[in-house]
């Protein structure tokens, strides 16, 4: 088995489309997959509980199916900070009950295990741990999702010294464009797109998987689809 803990850049660096991208590639090879999103702020309420689109992304690309509780235990309807969030739900966020409930599903022995967290690294879960504690405690290898724009090597850099800092490994990256101007964008100067992508892949001591353009689709499953075709899988030593 090999299993990930997936971070970004900062929020909205296209955690999601990345992770969900990876775990279609690897259905498409035959492998099983498990996509987990352990804490979600900005859900919706339905008929079966409060749901988030990214974790139900996640769970639409897990085979075998697994119940939504299990992708998404923790999940809270105002789109802000996940600690924020639990405080305003009345709900104290624990690492040991991360832990608890990840311990066993990665004990399921799926092929590609991919724990995708909720914005950048240092996100707060309680007023003394940080999310990126999951990860530690399950001495998971973590893939970095850069949102490519101007500012990107600074947040990328940082968010991998810290990874480290923490004793994991960076296991790989990989570039999602956000914003094409100045820096990114390969139609207006080709050269400083290829260059900006250059230092990053020099400054970062880990492997990319892919780069993935603007994506356009028309659903969740689709996007997952495109991304795929732009990805890599992640080297499991």
């Amino acid at each position: 088995m090999s299993a990930y803990f997936v971070t970004g850049t900062d929020t909205d660096a296209g955690k999601t489309l990345v992770t969900s991208g990876l775990l279609a590639l690897a259905q498409r090879r035959g492998l099983t997959t498990l996509g987990l999103k352990p804490i979600a702020a900005g859900c919706e309420a339905t008929p079966q509980g409060l749901r988030n689109a990214d974790a139900l992304a996640l769970q639409a690309r897990t085979r075998p199916v697994v119940e939504y509780d299990r992708v998404n235990p923790f999940a809270f309807a105002p789109p802000i900070a996940p600690h924020l969030a639990a405080r305003r739900a009345g709900v104290t966020l624990a690492l040991d009950e991360l832990v608890e409930h990840a311990r066993p599903l990665l004990a399921e022995r799926r092929d590609l295990v991919l724990i995708e967290g909720a914005g950048g690294w240092r996100v707060p879960l309680n007023e003394h741990d940080d999310l990126s504690g999951l990860a530690v405690r399950l001495g998971l290898p973590v893939i970095l999702v850069v949102g490519l724009r101007l500012g990107c090597i600074s947040h990328a850099r940082l968010t991998a010294e810290a990874v480290v800092a923490s004793g994991l490994r960076l296991a790989s990256w990989v570039g999602n464009l956000l914003e094409p101007g100045l820096s990114f964008d390969a139609v207006s100067d080709e050269p400083l797109y290829h260059d900006n992508l250059a230092t990053l892949a020099a400054m970062l001591p880990a492997p990319c998987l892919g780069v993935l353009p603007r994506l356009t689709a028309d659903d969740p499953a689709a996007m997952a689809q495109a991304a795929a075709d732009y990805l890599a899988l992640p080297d499991a030593h």
